[in-house]
C-alpha cells in the first residue's frame, strides 16, 4: 500500500511511523496464518478464565522485538507481557489477538490491534483482520481507510434507525446492563432483539465503514480500545467513555462509539 502523501503535516505522526505500524501488522499476519484452524494451535486459560493461545504470545513477542529494534526509546504495552517503559512520549499498545475465543473457534472476526500514543493520547491505530485481509487504519491528520480506500461512518440522526452492537452483555455489571437495555430498546431490529452480539474490535471496523451505528462496551483495557479511537474518529465517528470524554491511556474501560454526533449525544443522554 502506498501511504505516502496521505498525511497532512503533523509533528507527532509522520509517514515513517505509519509505515512501521503496517510492518507490525504484516508480521502479525504471518504468525496468525500459521496457527489459524491448525492442529498446531495450543490454547490455555488466563487467571481470569479468558482464553489464551500460543499465537497470542508469539505475535506479541515478535511485535515487541521489532519495536525494540527499530524504536528502542519508545514504550510498549502488550496484553500478554505488560509494560516496557521508554524515554520517549511515544508508546505502542498491542493486542495480538482481540477476540481469542473467535480465533480458537475458527471464526475469522478476531483482529490484531496496534495503537501508537503520544503523551498518553492515541494518535494512530490499526484494526487488522488477517484471514479476511481487512485492515482499517486511521489517525491524526490521516483519513481512515480500509485496505487503502478512504471510508466514513454512516451519518444517521435517529436512534430508531441505528444498528447497535456489543461484544457480550455479560461484560456489563447490573447498573451498566440497565443502561444498555434502555438504549437497546430504542434502536433498530427490535423484532430480533435490537442488538448484535460478538465481534469484539471487528465491530469498530464495521462502524468506521458505515455498517454499524452504535457500539457500547464496558470492562475494556487500554490495549482493547486505544487502537479503535483513531480509526473511528478519523472516519467521522465519535468515540468516548460513557461520560463523553475522549479515550486516553487511563480511561476507565467504558466505551461508546457512534457513527454520528447526533446519535452519540442521544446515547450519552440515556447513559446519564
Amino acid at each position: 500500500m502506498n501511504i505516502k502523501n496521505k498525511l497532512n503535516k503533523n509533528i507527532y505522526l509522520d509517514n515513517d511511523l505509519v509505515l512501521f505500524a503496517n510492518e507490525l501488522a504484516d508480521l502479525s499476519e504471518k504468525i496468525i496464518h500459521k496457527y489459524f484452524r491448525s492442529d498446531a494451535l495450543q490454547d490455555f486459560e488466563k487467571d481470569d478464565a479468558s482464553p489464551l493461545t500460543i499465537a497470542d504470545t508469539e505475535v506479541e513477542q515478535a511485535l515487541r522485538n521489532l519495536i525494540e529494534q527499530r524504536y528502542p526509546e519508545h514504550g510498549i504495552h502488550g496484553e500478554e507481557f505488560g509494560e516496557t517503559s521508554g524515554n520517549s512520549p511515544y508508546k505502542w499498545y498491542i493486542d495480538p489477538i482481540d477476540g481469542t475465543s473467535s480465533f480458537v473457534c475458527g471464526k475469522p472476526i478476531f483482529t490484531t490491534l496496534i495503537a501508537l500514543t503520544y503523551e498518553q493520547k492515541p494518535i494512530f491505530g490499526i484494526i487488522n483482520q488477517p484471514i479476511l485481509k481487512e485492515r482499517w487504519q486511521g489517525g491524526d491528520a490521516f483519513q481512515t481507510n480500509l485496505n487503502g480506500s478512504n471510508i466514513s461512518t454512516r451519518q444517521i440522526a435517529q436512534l430508531a434507525d441505528a444498528i447497535f452492537c456489543t461484544t457480550s452483555p455479560y461484560l456489563f455489571n447490573e447498573q451498566q446492563l440497565k443502561k444498555f437495555e434502555s438504549i437497546k430498546a430504542q434502536t433498530k431490529y427490535q423484532k430480533y432483539g435490537g442488538v448484535f452480539f460478538g465481534g469484539d474490535s471487528y465491530s469498530y471496523g464495521l462502524l468506521a465503514s458505515g455498517h454499524v451505528d452504535i457500539i457500547l462496551e464496558a470492562g475494556l483495557k487500554a490495549h482493547d480500545f486505544l487502537a479503535l479511537a483513531p480509526v473511528v474518529s478519523s472516519a467521522g465517528g465519535i468515540i468516548s467513555d460513557w461520560q463523553g470524554n475522549p479515550l486516553e491511556e487511563y480511561s476507565n474501560g467504558e466505551v461508546l462509539a457512534c457513527g454520528s454526533k447526533e446519535i452519540h449525544q442521544q446515547v450519552l443522554e440515556l447513559l446519564r
